[in-house]
């Protein structure tokens, strides 16, 4: 598939070299490797990376797995599929697990649309889940990803089989310090480029695709962007949970522990329990020891509750 767009000189980056990097990192560790997905999104290939049974293979027999029920994860604001290296490999034996890179970020080309909106990433998470034909998929959404996957939930509720959400962002939790904080050092880090390890050193593969992700300038002004709706959707994500219906799905919150004042991870923790209010389907777990990146401090907590919504699900399509 060839895409059509770039910022500076009207074609789509070539991000072969990127796609090879994330791959090599994401595939250490994991039983089968790990596959290329890509979607013609008007034009612009939005890209993931599969691991576990391919499409039509059940998982093998446990009877705490979803009978070939997909599991999408959904990274941060401005992460990549990078993010999910610590988890892939407790969940790839036994689930199809499938890390996608929104527009701009990782191997996805960037969108040509001047202003992103939460509309844009909500139809690109939809457009994938319809993309692997397996029916609803369980959502793994950490921070940003975890509002994106609640929306998903509540406005295509047939692309969703269940919620685990990684101590997830919250409309009602966006101290004006902690975003100031949070621009200026993307701001920071945007300015400079990660050096590569000049030769493959084993153990460094993860370095070396960051690295890679860095080095193209678009990659950037994706992170900057997704700060930007971060921080300017606060009422409209706050409009919709109240005119959305309940989830109806199972749920799993997980809530971190530390990385906050204690006050502050308080009120974090609160918005989050209140999240699984109006559905008894929804279970709110504190992680001790586990700070924002639950998924890298305590992957087998999240992979664990993965494999129990999963159950549930299962248990659920049962006549």
């Amino acid at each position: 598939m060839t895409s059509r767009w770039s910022a500076r000189t009207g074609r789509a980056p070539v991000l072969t070299g990127v796609r090879e990097a994330i791959a090599e990192a994401l595939a250490e560790g994991v039983p089968g490797g790990v596959r290329p997905g890509e979607l013609d999104r008007d034009g612009r290939a939005l890209r993931w990376l599969e691991a576990g049974p391919g499409p039509g293979v059940k998982p093998e027999s446990d009877p705490g797995e979803g009978e070939g029920t997909p599991v999408v994860l959904i990274a941060g604001m401005g992460a990549s599929s990078l993010t999910w290296a610590p988890l892939l490999p407790e969940l790839a034996r036994p689930v199809r697990v499938v890390a996608y890179d929104r527009a701009g970020l990782g191997a996805s080309e960037p969108d040509r649309a001047p202003v992103l909106t939460l509309d844009a990433q909500v139809a690109d998470l939809a457009a994938l889940v319809r993309h692997l034909d397996a029916g609803p998929a369980v959502l793994v959404g950490h921070s940003w990803g975890g509002q994106l996957a609640q929306l998903l939930a509540r406005e295509r509720p047939e692309l969703v089989a269940g919620l685990v959400l990684v101590d997830p962002a919250h409309e009602e939790f966006r101290p004006r310090a902690i975003s100031a904080l949070e621009s200026l050092l993307l701001r920071a880090g945007m300015l400079r480029t990660a050096p590569a390890p000049a030769a493959p050193v084993a153990g460094e593969a993860l370095a070396r695709a960051e690295a890679a992700v860095l080095a193209h300038p678009h990659q950037r002004r994706a992170v900057l962007a997704e700060n930007r709706l971060t921080n300017r959707a606060t009422g409209q994500l706050r409009r919709r949970r109240a005119a959305g219906p309940p989830l109806r799905v199972p749920v799993t919150v997980l809530s971190a522990t530390t990385g906050l004042p204690r006050g502050l991870r308080a009120r974090f923790t609160a918005a989050q329990a209140g999240i699984t209010a109006g559905t008894d389907r929804g279970v709110h777990l504190l992680v001790p020891g586990a700070g924002h990146a639950v998924h890298a401090d305590r992957p087998e907590v999240v992979a664990a509750a993965v494999r129990e919504v999963s159950g549930r699900v299962r248990t659920a399509r049962k006549p």
